[in-house]
This record gives C-alpha cells, structure tokens and sequence, in this order.
C-alpha cells in the first residue's frame, strides 16, 4: 500500500531552476520538506518542495569555489557547506544571513550539525588538510581538532555515532561521548577508493561504499561484529566475459525502516534490505550518473542528482550528461523490508 502524498506522476519530477553544474552532495531538512544542494558551480541552493512534487527556490547563496558539502541543523533553520575555498558557510533561513562559521588548509569535503538532541549546535567539518574539526558556532576557532591520517572522502553522524572515511581507505568512528578521540580505527573491507559513508538509524553501525561497486555493512558493537558483510552492486555483466563496475556514489539509510538506498554512476538507484541482505526494489536506465542522493524526513521523498563524476576523466564530460535534481515519490512497499 502507497500512503504517499506526494502524487507525482508515473515519472520523477525535476526540481526547478536546478544548479548549473555537478551536484556534491544533497541534504533535507530534518523538520520540513526542504532541500538543499551544493554545487560544483560554487552555489548552495535551498528548494520548499510541494505535496505535487513541485519546488520553489528559497535561498541561495555562494561560495568562492565549488561547494562540495552541505548538511541541515537538527531543527532545520540552518544550513552548513563546506567548499573548496576552504570556509565552512552557514545560512540563517528565517534571516537570510550567511555567516563564516569553519575555516581549513585545505578544501573541506565533509560537513554535519553534530550535537546531541536538545544541546547547543555543534558543526564537524573534515578536509583535504587531514583534519576534522569541531565548531561551536558562537566562537570563531574550533572547539576540537582531529588529526586525521589521511583527506577526508565521505562522512556521516547519527550522535552519538559519528563515521569519517578518508583517502587510502582509512575509516575512523567516533563515539561523540569522546569527540576528539577514535573509537574505533579500521581499514575498509572494501579493497578500493571510498566514495561515500551512511550511519544506521539505530546508530549501531554504518554502511560504506567504493568506487568498485561494492558496499560493506559495519557494526560498531563488538557483539555484532559477526554481522558485518559485504556485497556487490551496481555492476554490468550482460556482454558475455566483460563485467563493467561502477561507483557507489551514494549511500541513503531510510530514517523509518532502516533499510538502504544505493545510487551509482550507472544511472541507478537501488533499496535493499541489508538485515536480510536481499535487495528490495532496483530503479535502473534512469539515463545520467547519478553523484548523490538523500531521503526526507519521513522517508516518503528521494532526491537523486544527475550530474557527472569524473569516473570516465575529461573525455566522459559530454554535453548529453545533464546536471539536474529529481524528486522520486517513495512507496512504502519498496523501502519497507520483506515479511520474513
């Protein structure tokens, strides 16, 4: 049964006036039906998305190079980025005002509102200086620095659960209890570059994903160690003797039923159920790579960006690649897991 009330039509609906370029990493309010995007073209871009599945541009504003983060406050009146110019930007949406709230050495590739529930906000920002940093948005210096082994690639946090994966395929998660301190540092089980990082509903662990189309299921709790596994996806193996691997771009956990969505520069997004480890619903041939993706709120709504991610270099950059965001209605058979 669909109880969605978003009534798009049979296709997925564009958002309108979309970012001129590639889109880094999009992100919905956890309080209402807003999106936000940042964008290679240097712009962080907020949308009111409608119950028929239009948008209305909100805000926008600008950094002084691609903006390659972006993430909402727990009470969805803020929006942080991260860019390549090496700031941290925050928006006041009742406000309009944007504000210096981070500062690297280096582009800041990584960006979460990282408190508890009910306490002053917190922002982590993670770079290509090999750092994570912790900001009060009250003070102008950071309240904690992490020396990170390598850059930051991916990060993401369910307090008090935060993961940080980075270049060499470093992966270190931190109990936010201890913020400055790992509790855990691995290597990825997976054998190549990590793309993207996404922390369980029930905080207990994390999924992560490689640009070898394969994703890995990590549980923190040594109890459940035994649980952790991996599998492979997004991968073409119709010519006979040749199988073509693709990047796991994005990695969605649905904030109601804990299942996941994986997105990939195939032109693909797929749900799964990983606790039964069997997957759920393939959407596939959407026509462009997708570079990143998120579920609202209530799991009801899924935004996937069209965009291109460099995976083929400069000679994959074609004219017919569009950099556009869609709105996907989400019906509840397709992210719900599977009677057992």
């Amino acid at each position: 049964m669909n109880t969605n009330p978003y009534k798009q039509t049979t296709s997925d609906v564009e958002i309108n006036q979309p970012p001129s370029d590639t889109v880094s990493e999009l992100a919905f309010s956890p309080k209402a039906n807003f999106l936000a995007a940042s964008s290679w073209d240097n712009e962080v871009r907020i949308w009111e998305i409608q119950s028929n599945g239009s948008s209305l541009g909100k805000a926008s504003f600008s950094h002084k190079g691609p903006a390659l983060c972006c993430a909402w406050s727990k009470d969805g009146s803020k929006v942080v980025s991260g860019g390549a110019d090496k700031e941290g930007q925050m928006i006041d949406l009742a406000t309009g005002q944007t504000t210096q709230v981070a500062q690297h050495e280096a582009p800041i590739r990584c960006v979460r509102f990282v408190e508890a529930e009910n306490s002053s906000p917190i922002i982590a920002t993670a770079g290509w200086d090999k750092q994570l940093k912790y900001w009060d948005t009250r003070q102008q210096t950071p309240i904690g620095t992490v020396n990170l082994p390598e850059r930051a690639y991916a990060m993401d946090c369910n307090n008090p659960l935060l993961v940080v994966a980075t270049a060499e395929r470093h992966v270190l998660v931190f109990d936010m209890a201890n913020p400055t301190t790992p509790f855990e540092t691995i290597e990825s089980p997976l054998k190549w570059q990590t793309r993207t990082v996404s922390c369980f509903t029930k905080k207990d662990g994390y999924a992560i994903g490689s640009i070898e189309g394969r994703v890995a299921i990590q549980y923190v709790d040594p109890k459940m160690k035994d649980k952790n596994f991996s599998f492979r996806c997004h991968r073409d193996d119709s010519v006979p003797m040749k199988n073509t691997v693709y990047s796991v771009n994005s990695i969605s956990t649905h904030p109601v039923y804990n299942t996941i969505a994986t997105a990939s520069n195939d032109g693909s997004f797929i749900i799964w159920d990983k606790d039964a480890k069997q997957r759920i619903k393939p959407y596939s041939k959407l026509g462009n790579p997708i570079t990143t993706a998120a579920f609202n709120g209530d799991g009801k709504l899924y935004a996937y960006a069209f965009g291109y991610d460099w995976a083929q270099g400069y000679k994959g950059n074609v004219n017919s690649i569009k950099n556009t965001i869609m709105l996907h209605a989400v019906a509840e058979d397709d992210v719900k897991p599977k009677a057992k």
